[in-house]
């Protein structure tokens, strides 16, 4: 073997010093550069120093400090925990390891670090404040939980951003916050937190599943779908990210289903379709929406007009600006007469999109709301509006003699007044659907009052035509 002379054996405790002093020349460049707030270059001396002289707790501590500076927490907390291990009695060391812990969001492990602190030196006034925020992020985190748990996504956002005061580089809050955004439907801010996780950190799992769920609640389905296969890459055992991703797969399935139902006109097929997609995801608002809109349309379709306004009603409570819903209600309601109700829905049709066909349905409902506010002719006489000149001939003959006075002439004077009344109304009734254009006009809308439709105030009788009707009803004769 090698054979070594006495000052050659000595020559490694000779570098040694030599190493060190010349690290220590590193270490006060990078002093310099730290002082400038040259954090990179001061990190580049650190390291020399620390490549020559691996033994040395405080060119860690330094080189910690300077990634923090460089808000790369996560290898600043390894460079302080590997100086407290070379030093256990290194304050600074502890110190920067709980700031880290703190950084991170682990704030059990920040306390304990601040502990170590106050056993060193107990006079250190800055650890107490670190230890008061550490214990302000478990309670906020305690907070967050039962509100999750209580589906009070509101206070855990709130939660959420007062941990992240004193935890801002913990992706875990963030991610929390996201998802409880994206659960209240605010999904470009949900989606804008999980993309700068995703910046720093491709490969976070919990921010690929909070980009799946701002598409899947978006109707993106595909999409969200893509994210959520991608979180399961990432993260095989993302119970959450697999859930929304059968949850998903299973809502365009079953919605595709009764789309096609639909068109083939197998509309109770498709109603209970609609109704089974419905309840595979009560967090889907927007996709519901949609899903009870559709049961609307397939409700109208089946006559089922008050469960369609009521599905309708369902769409616009999850989603205020779905103009669709409003669409359908709107007809439902004019299909059920109910015109003031159509014509407050598409007034907000009409306010927010100015179409032609908007303002033509609006007008259209608006007449048909004027001309419920007059007599029904057609219901005095008991006919449908499609009646023939033979049909309402008849019903007028029949009303006129049901309702005629001397067939109650026995009657109380009460009595009397309301069937002479009623009487009136008939003949009135007859006198305008009996011709063809004063019948036009009723039907158009249009104002009758100067169409020889007044009251004679004088005797309460209708004038001209009404006048010889009454006269012929009044004939013994007719009476046969």
């Amino acid at each position: 073997g090698l054979t070594y002379s006495k000052c050659e054996m000595q020559m490694p405790a000779v570098f040694s010093d030599l190493y060190c002093l010349e690290a220590e020349g590193f270490k006060e460049q990078g002093n310099a550069f730290y002082v400038k707030k040259d954090y990179a270059e001061a990190f580049n001396f650190y390291t020399k120093a620390i490549d020559l002289c691996p033994k040395n707790a405080s060119y860690y501590g330094n080189r910690a400090a300077t990634l923090m500076m460089l808000s790369r927490y996560r290898e600043a907390l390894e460079d302080s925990q590997q100086a407290v291990r070379l030093d256990d009695t290194f304050m600074k060391g502890h110190m920067r390891e709980g700031k880290c812990h703190l950084l991170l969001g682990n704030a059990m492990a920040a306390s304990r670090c601040f502990q170590k602190v106050q056993e060193l030196e107990p006079e250190n006034s800055q650890v107490q404040q670190e230890l008061k925020s550490a214990e302000s992020i478990l309670e906020f985190e305690r907070l967050a939980e039962i509100s999750f748990e209580k589906r009070d996504f509101r206070m855990v956002v709130f939660c959420m951003d007062r941990a992240l005061q004193s935890a801002s580089a913990c992706h875990r809050f963030k991610v929390l916050k996201a998802e409880c955004l994206a659960l209240l439907g605010r999904y470009p801010e949900a989606q804008s937190v999980a993309s700068d996780i995703l910046r720093m950190d491709s490969t976070n799992g919990d921010a690929l599943y909070v980009r799946g769920l701002c598409l899947y609640y978006e109707d993106c389905i595909d999409k969200a779908v893509q994210f959520f296969v991608q979180a399961l890459r990432m993260a095989p055992d993302h119970e959450k990210a697999r859930l929304a991703c059968r949850n998903a797969k299973a809502l365009k399935a079953k919605k595709e289903e009764g789309n096609k139902a639909f068109k083939e006109g197998s509309y109770e097929e498709a109603y209970d379709l609609y109704s089974e997609a419905l309840t595979i995801d009560p967090n889907n608002i927007k996709t519901n929406a949609k899903l009870y809109c559709n049961r609307a349309t397939v409700g109208s379709k089946l006559n089922k007009l008050d469960q369609a306004i009521e599905d309708c009603t369902k769409a616009i409570k999850l989603d205020e600006t779905y103009i669709k819903a409003y669409m359908r209600r709107a007809q439902c309601y004019m299909d059920t007469e109910q015109y003031e109700e159509a014509v407050r829905d598409y007034e907000k049709v009409y306010q927010t999109e100015k179409t032609k066909e908007h303002k033509s349905l609006l007008k259209n409902a608006q007449l048909e709301l004027k001309k419920s506010k007059r007599k029904d002719y057609y219901k005095v006489l008991g006919v449908e509006k499609n009646a023939t000149e033979d049909e309402i001939k008849k019903a007028y003959r029949k009303r006129a003699l049901m309702h005629h006075p001397d067939r109650h002439s026995g009657a109380s004077a009460e009595v009397q007044k309301e069937e002479e009344k009623k009487f009136k109304e008939v003949g009135e009734a007859f006198t305008v659907l009996s011709d063809p254009k004063k019948k036009s006009r009723y039907d158009s809308g249009h104002d009758l009052e100067d169409d020889d439709m007044n009251m004679d105030s004088s005797n309460g009788v209708i004038k001209n035509k009404m006048q010889f009707i009454c006269a012929l009803v009044y004939l013994p004769s007719f009476l046969v």
